[in-house]
């Protein structure tokens, strides 16, 4: 994308948008916005109707340092490291190599990838979609890295290492997929690397979700869409080819329904108090839920606070732990207390 097309063409602003704006500002805990209706009051008359007095001129005081308010650029680079994220799962997993040299420089700490490597696929077409997404994924960074131009950052240290002192071990471990000692290993089979993907899909479409209000960049809003589209696409091709696995098992050998709630119920657990989370079958597995919606048919959305609590694996407010051990670059970055 020619980042000199890079509108900056804002959108109108309603009350909605405004307090979201605040609330995510708050749990991102990286900056806080001057509300627009003090800026007003600061500005008007606050005397009697029609009574406009002579002004006394006043000592200008001193600028009080506050925090540059959350930037679309900032909100897209917190993207671009989710995206750095499932780009080097979805690479090794299906080239055994991860993004080249040149597609993980920029702004701040560059880490390296722990962890990673390519799956023996079994079934030709879990192959041949683990393809697609990979070329997804790493044209997502592709793309974000050159809309953001000298602004992107750097891809952080990350962990998606399958061993016992692996990310993914620690996330299956946390959930109950694996027992308190075993080892989850996303790169083991095709079931297994089908819930490495799921622990990663529907986060991606939520954090997604819940940014895409916050954006005034119609090009940008736009992009954003465009990737949410393309995730949603990921994370619904995820879920029905484990609900398919887990279907055609049968109820004697089918714990592939069971794990997956596992995993949707370890990520409730970490990303506050609403249950939105839900997994690819309902009670009675016959029933499929390809799409987690809620009454209304709409996807729901996470906070950038909430997603990093999933990421990070922690319930408390942190800059660092699980897939990206120190943390992620750009000013949202921590987690949030819950």
């Amino acid at each position: 994308m020619d980042t000199t097309n890079i509108l900056t063409q804002v959108l109108e602003a309603s009350d909605r948008r405004r307090d979201e704006r605040r609330n995510f500002l708050r749990v991102a805990g990286q900056a806080t916005v001057a509300a627009g209706g003090l800026s007003l009051l600061a500005a008007c008359d606050n005397g009697p109707k029609g009574f406009n007095p002579t002004p006394t001129p006043t000592p200008t005081p001193t600028p009080t340092p506050t925090s540059a308010p959350v930037s679309d650029g900032d909100i897209l680079n917190f993207a671009l490291n989710l995206e750095y994220l499932e780009a080097q799962f979805y690479s090794f997993a299906v080239y055994g190599t991860g993004l080249p040299a040149s597609q993980v420089t920029g702004v701040g700490t560059q880490g390296a990838v722990t962890g990673g490597r390519k799956v023996t696929f079994e079934d030709p077409i879990v192959a041949q979609y683990a393809r697609e997404i990979a070329a997804d994924e790493i044209a997502h960074v592709a793309y974000l890295r050159t809309a953001l131009g000298s602004a992107a950052v750097a891809m952080p240290a990350i962990n998606i290492d399958g061993s016992a002192t692996g990310a993914f071990t620690a996330a299956a471990r946390a959930a109950g997929v694996v027992s308190s000692t075993g080892v989850f290993d996303p790169y083991a089979n095709d079931n297994a690397f089908l819930l490495g993907a799921f622990i990663f899909e529907d986060v991606g479409v939520s954090a997604y979700k819940g940014a895409a209000p916050l954006l005034t960049s119609k090009t940008y809003l736009d992009a954003a869409a465009g990737i949410l589209a393309a995730e949603a696409y990921h994370a619904g091709l995820i879920r029905t080819i484990l609900y398919g696995k887990g279907f055609a098992a049968g109820t004697a050998t089918g714990s592939i329904f069971d794990q997956v709630r596992m995993i949707s119920d370890a990520r409730d657990s970490l990303d506050g108090s609403v249950e939105d989370d839900q997994g690819i079958a309902g009670a009675d597995s016959s029933i499929s839920n390809i799409v987690p919606t809620d009454g209304s048919g709409i996807a729901y959305s996470r906070s950038a606070a909430n997603v990093l609590n999933i990421v990070y694996l922690t319930k408390s407010a942190t800059v660092g732990g699980g897939f990206f051990p120190n943390g992620v670059n750009g000013s949202i970055k921590t987690s949030n207390a819950n």
